[in-house]
């Protein structure tokens, strides 16, 4: 979380400088493109972030880009405003991650009537002018509520923590998976929280979820953001490693390496290697810079569809498979997780397409091309 803020606040203050567009970009002959970014309070935002940042300064796009980043918060009225002005700004393109798939939709169609190429990642935008970028989430949900059914044999008391209300990504991954839920008379949801996809939020809401319901009345978990926390509170309160509720979850870097095989890894506390009964699904960081990628195609004249809709990645325990250094190498064949040493818990690890290879484990951990 604190990396999250820590961004947010970096972020905006790069903005105060205005929405002026520079005479050396307008004399370079660059395309002013601006990244609008509303909830940043995770880890995921930080390293979608840096490798929006990172494709603007690849060799192919960095003479090419002005980037410019504001961040709006949960507030989609101040996002609203926000595109606004990078129009009037003169903006070529604006790549967003929208607080709302519709409130922004009279901004967009203003954005998208002045000539402005309009790209939303991860989370979607319905004004038909514009184009996505994005996961299947109802597909998301569906799989990973399938898994947990099925792994507690269709009976069990489940805790269900969701993420950033509002959003479509939220909503459509948590009616999927109450959908499948609603298929198993003997599963029953006995508590939910609103994690914000964030694993310090998640540990908040797991705890107040704790007060009225211990451990030994939980069978399995689905959590958008968290698992790696949900395990580490079990360990914390003495669980061993093969009593550990599954958990249907996200692609924290936490989550994946305890995934893996037992003893394999070995890290601090929880964050080490334990075989974990789970599934862990990814929106991949990388959606924003092929967004970015795809908005500059545009503009070279190049157009492409509406909906541009990644494979979702799945990985269950018996996939696990350590990405020792992180090279291209290792992230073509396939490896899920890295050592603890490299990168923080709730880092996620799903990094790498072949779409947008020129940006990689460094790209997402400083925002630098590979």
């Amino acid at each position: 979380m604190l990396r999250g803020a820590a961004l947010g606040a970096t972020l905006t203050a790069a903005c105060l400088g205005g929405l002026t567009l520079s005479q050396s970009a307008a004399a370079a002959g660059k395309y002013k493109i601006f990244l609008s970014m509303s909830y940043v309070g995770n880890d995921w935002q930080t390293e979608a972030a840096n490798m929006i940042k990172a494709m603007a300064a690849t060799p192919a796009l960095k003479d090419k880009v002005d980037l410019e980043v504001q961040v709006a918060g949960t507030d989609a009225q101040k996002q609203i405003q926000q595109i606004n002005s990078m129009v009037q700004a003169g903006a070529k393109a604006i790549v967003i991650y929208p607080i709302s798939p519709t409130a922004l939709n009279r901004a967009i169609k203003n954005a998208c009537s002045k000539g402005v190429v309009v790209v939303a990642y991860d989370g979607e935008v319905t004004e038909p002018c514009a184009h996505n970028v994005a996961i299947d989430q109802h597909q998301a949900g569906r799989v990973t509520a399938e898994w947990l059914a099925k792994t507690l044999n269709g009976k069990g008391n489940i805790v269900m923590i969701t993420g950033v209300p509002g959003t479509s990504v939220d909503r459509e991954r948590t009616e999927a998976a109450k959908e499948v839920f609603a298929k198993y008379p003997g599963i029953k949801i006995v508590a939910e929280g609103t994690g914000m996809w964030s694993q310090a939020t998640a540990k908040t809401e797991l705890s107040k979820i704790l007060a009225t319901n211990s451990w030994d009345k939980i069978d399995g978990l689905w959590m958008q953001v968290g698992c790696f926390t949900a395990a580490s509170m079990q360990l914390d309160a003495g669980v061993a490693d093969d009593k550990i509720k599954p958990c249907a979850g996200e692609s924290s870097n936490g989550h994946r390496v305890q995934m893996l095989p037992p003893g394999s890894v070995k890290g601090e506390g929880a964050y080490r290697a334990i075989g974990y009964r789970s599934i862990s699904y990814g929106a991949p960081p990388y959606s924003g810079a092929m967004a970015l990628k795809l908005a500059v195609q545009k503009l070279d004249g190049k157009d492409f569809p509406a909906r541009t809709t990644l494979k979702l990645p799945l990985v269950e325990t018996a996939q696990s498979k350590l990405c020792k250094n992180g090279t291209i190498d290792e992230l073509r064949a396939g490896c899920t997780a890295f050592p603890p040493d490299k990168v923080p818990p709730g880092w996620f690890a799903d990094i790498y397409s072949e779409e947008t290879r020129e940006v990689g484990f460094n790209a997402a951990l400083h925002g630098t091309p590979d």
